[in-house]
Formats: structure tokens, sequence, C-alpha cells
């Protein structure tokens, strides 16, 4: 024991001041854990364990011996000693070991970042193993807290009050939402992902009831306020155009779990746990509510006003739009919508009732009542009919060309597209089918079949100058249809009855289509015809 307590004075005193070993201070003759004295390092670490272990051995045979009170005091200020230098490497390698680069380099790791992280480990085993944990963990948890908490300040995080982020617009929140999703995703995989590879590197030779203490003192106190903002954001009043944003902080902490269930999976950082299932529970509950709203404010809208030439409604605009954005989020809200509202009629007769698909189907189904509402407003039914025709091809387009298809099916669309179709023939029929009853009766002459053709064609003709379809292919097709309906059997009386040496009859066949291609565009017609001769003459 007197051999190891003059060897262990011998080398502390290389680094020590000699006159100081017995004060309560002490000064540094230099930094012992540089590189170039690394392996005097490892000599000074070897030689207060062996001291350590001395001291053990030496109470066990000779409690009262006096060399034990030099011994004590030489542990003291090595252990003194490491532990300045083990501050100042934690503090002087801030750059090498800020969390997220630890997380970035842990699979390739420099020569000289792995000496700042093993000269760590090599302090903390002799303090800890000497009886200084304490003193070791302080030190640590100070340092590497403060890093945690100024890089995800410098993120740009705000842990804000409920209260103040009540008080918020919804474009400032909005902006702190989106920041919030860049800043959560970035602490759990690089800066806690880092700290616990450092932490789990610095203690590896400690219980994991001690690492998981450190790594939750570290970063339990950050993790939580991260995720209670989405928590407080949640609680705040709901209205359908947040759902969105709302949905994209759901499905970033679904993202995380895996990740997050790995990093905090003690019982030490179990609040962080419990506070996501709170945050999601949270999350959740406000979806649902915005969606409820949204249904609501569909039923709620009871404009009077019609819409000029039978066109889209802003009403299905707006709807459509806001469900073909929900879904995008087919996938969260699958995990957020888990039981169904009665099947639609659509379901019930094919027997899938998803709970997604219900609620969305649901929605449109308000959107097409209310729409049929609206189209009685019309006094001209024709017009009424055209109006339903836009507004549910725009419907069938919006879910054909978007994700709506997936969650509806094609047997939805092809059901909606029968309907368009359906409709646009009892249009024609209104519009065109007295027009063409007046060329099949046969009480009345020739050529007053032909002006009553004529006059009842203008008529229609001029009815429709200012009605629109604004679905280009839907416009082409319903002019196609009218145009078969009317210019061949228009053709075929002309020619059987030899119109064409009459003078001053009507149209020719061949202008009926020019003058139904200018049709549909709304009040200011497509140009190509600018109105219907008044003579009508057909030479």
């Amino acid at each position: 024991m007197e051999d190891s307590i003059e060897d262990a004075e011998s080398i502390i005193h290389r680094w020590i001041s000699p006159e100081l070993v017995d004060s309560s201070s002490f000064r540094f003759i230099s930094s012992l854990f540089s590189t170039e004295n690394r392996e005097e390092a490892k000599r000074f670490i070897n030689t207060v364990n062996n001291l350590h272990t001395g001291m053990i051995r030496l109470i066990s045979v000779n409690p009262t011996s006096t060399k034990l009170v030099k011994a004590e005091n030489l542990m003291r200020i090595s252990v003194n000693h490491l532990s300045k230098e083990f501050y100042r490497i934690l503090k002087s390698n801030r750059r090498y070991l800020d969390p997220e680069s630890v997380s970035i380099r842990s699979s390739k790791a420099s020569d000289s970042d792995s000496d700042v992280m093993d000269d760590l480990k090599m302090i903390a085993d002799c303090m800890i193993s000497s009886g200084y944990s304490k003193e070791c963990f302080k030190i640590y948890k100070k340092i590497r807290k403060s890093i945690i908490v100024e890089a995800i300040n410098q993120l740009g995080f705000e842990n804000l009050t409920f209260s103040q982020i009540q008080k918020l617009e919804w474009e400032v929140m909005e902006k702190k939402i989106r920041k919030w999703l860049r800043v959560t995703t970035r602490a759990v995989n690089t800066l806690f992902s880092g700290e616990r590879i450092l932490s789990d590197h610095v203690f590896s030779s400690s219980s994991s009831s001690i690492r998981e203490s450190a790594f939750a003192e570290i970063t339990l106190q950050s993790a939580l306020a991260l995720f209670t903002f989405p928590e407080k954001m949640a609680k705040c009043r709901k209205s359908p155009e947040k759902i969105f944003l709302t949905l994209d902080v759901y499905q970033t902490i679904i993202d995380l779990l895996p990740k997050i269930d790995e990093l905090f999976s003690s019982d030490s950082t179990s609040t962080v746990r419990s506070q996501i299932v709170v945050t999601l529970s949270n999350l959740r509950e406000g979806v649902i509510s915005m969606i409820d709203e949204f249904e609501s404010s569909i039923s709620k809208e009871s404009s009077k006003s019609l819409i000029s030439g039978g066109g889209i409604h802003q009403l299905t605009r707006y709807v459509m739009n806001f469900i073909v954005f929900l879904a995008d989020y087919s996938d969260t809200l699958s995990d957020i919508i888990s039981k169904p509202l009665l099947p639609s009629p659509e379901e019930e007769n094919s027997g899938d009732s998803s709970p997604v698909k219900s609620r969305i189907a649901w929605l449109i189904l308000f959107l097409l009542c209310k729409i049929d509402a609206k189209s009685r407003l019309y006094n001209d039914v024709a017009l009424s009919y055209l109006f339903l025709i836009n507004n549910l091809n725009y419907v069938v387009v919006k879910v054909r060309s978007s994700n709506l298809k997936m969650v509806l099916s094609e047997d939805w669309v092809k059901k909606h597209e029968g309907k368009v179709k359906k409709y646009a023939g009892k249009f024609e029929e209104i519009v065109w089918g007295e027009v063409m009853t007046s060329l099949s009766d046969d009480v009345t002459t020739v050529e007053e079949r032909i002006r009553r053709f004529s006059d009842g064609f203008e008529e229609a003709y001029k009815r429709q100058t200012g009605w629109v379809v604004p679905d280009s292919k839907l416009r082409d097709e319903i002019k196609r249809s009218v145009g078969m309906m009317i210019i061949p059997r228009y053709s075929e009386f002309c020619e059987r009855y030899r119109v064409g040496l009459l003078e001053n009859v009507g149209f020719a066949p061949e202008d009926i289509g020019n003058y139904l291609s200018d049709l549909y565009f709304g009040s200011r017609g497509s140009g190509s015809v600018s109105s219907v001769h008044s003579s009508g003459s057909y030479v």
C-alpha cells in the first residue's frame, strides 16, 4: 500500500503542483488529456484506479492507518483534477460533441472524434468506480442539457404556454406549426439520437439505470416541451382549415414513434411516452371535430344566389378541393377514424364500409344534396338540369383525377358518371325534344314544318346563349350528342322533301353544327357565330 501511495504521489505531482497537494484548491501544470499526453493520461487513470483499490484493501486490513489520510487526499485532488478535465473536454469540444454531429458521425467517426469520446468514457469510468459518480453526472448533465436546449432554441422552437398559443392569429400559428414539424423531426432523429449515442458510450461501463438516468435528465425537459406543443395546439379553437396541418403533426409523430420508443424506452423517460399518448389522443379528437365542423358548414350554407348560366357553384369547388386534400391523408385518417358512420347507399350495396370511405362518401353526399336543393331555385327546368350536370361532373372529375378514386373506388366513379349522362340526356330532351317533334307532324305542310323547326331551333339557341359548360370535354360531348340528335334527321328530312329547292324556308343542315358549336361558352359565346340569321334563309 505504501508503494502504491508513493507511486501515485509521484505521477500525480507531474500534473498537479506539489505545493498544493494538501490545499483545498489546486492548479493544473498542463492539460492531461491532450494528444501528446494520451499515454500519460491512461497512466494517470490507472494510478487513480490502483490507489482506490489499495485504499479499499488497507481499510479492510488496518482502518486506522495514517497512510489512509494521505491516500484520501491524493484521491480527492486526483478526482478533482479529473472532474476539471472532464468539464474542459465537454466544453472545448462542443463542436465535435453536439448531438447532431455525434449522430451523423456515429458510424464513421474519425480517430480524433473517437479520442474525445473515449477520453470522456475513461474519466467517467474512473470517477464512478472511485465513488464519485454524483460529481461526474453533475458535470455531464449540466453541460449536455444546455447543449440540447441551445440546439432546439437555435432551430427556432418556442416553448409557448397554452394562453400564448390561444392568442396567436392562424397565419402566425401556421408558421410555428411548420417550424415545429421541422424541429421535432430533427430533434428526434439527430439531437436526441446523438445524445443517446454519446451517453451510452461515455457510461457504457455503468449500469443501464445510470445511463438511462443521464439521458433522461439531459433530454426530458426538451422532449416534453416539444410534445406538449401539439397538445396545446389541439385544444385551441378548431376550424376546418386547420385540419391539414393538424394531420401533418399527427402523422409526423406517428412516423417518429419507432425512434421515440427506442430512445425513450426506460421508466425514467416514461413521461415522454405518456405525453405522446395524450397528444395523439387530443389530435385525433381535434381532427374528428374539424371534419364534423366541415360537414356542418356544408349543411349551414344557405345562399340563394343563382350561378349564372348554370355553372359550377362555389360551394362545390370549396367542398371538393377540401375533400381532395383530405383524401391525400387517407392512411392517416384510417388511424384516426376508427368507427364508420352509417354506410352510404353505395356502401350498403357493395358491402364496403371502411371508416374513411364512409366519412368521405357522406361528405360528398351532403354536397350533392345541397346542390340538388340549389338546382330547384332556377325557374328554367333545363337550366336546373344543366346546373346539376356541371356540378356533378365537377365532383366526378375531381374524384377520378385525385386520390379520391382510390378511396371511393372505380365503381363509385362509374356510377356517378352514369348519373351525369342521365342528367345530360334529360337536359337534351327538354331543350331539343320539342324542336325535333316539329319535323314529324304530318298534318302540316313541309314548308310549315321547316318553319316550325327553324323557329324552335332559333328559340332554343337564343335561350342557351348565356348558358355554360365549363368542362371542355363535357361541353363537346353534349354538343356532339345534340348534333347527332338533330343534324342527321334534319338532313334526311330536307333531302326527302327536296327542301333545298324552296327559298326562305329555314336553316341549311350544314349550318346547324355551326350554331351548336357556339353554345355553352357562357354569355360571351365562342365567337365563332355571332347570332342567328334573322331571315333564317336556306337556298
